[in-house]
């Protein structure tokens, strides 16, 4: 997504809006292993409250995971 960067003085650039992304392990109990997920925030606190296994079967519903 693009927009404009505003200024004080009301100037305007172009700038990106880049999601908010994070490499973070989780560890999978059901296979004993850490895996590495690229994330959002709100996808870490997603899988905070209802855990790595639910959050992976809801992904693989809605087609975020092949």
């Amino acid at each position: 997504m693009t927009g404009n960067k505003v200024s004080h003085s009301n100037r305007k650039t172009k700038r990106t809006f880049e999601p908010n992304l994070f490499k973070k392990r989780f560890y999978l109990e059901s296979e004993n292993r850490w895996i590495t997920l690229k994330v959002s925030a709100k996808g870490i606190r997603t899988i905070s409250k209802i855990g790595l296994e639910e959050a992976i079967v809801r992904a693989y519903e809605k087609g975020y995971i092949d």
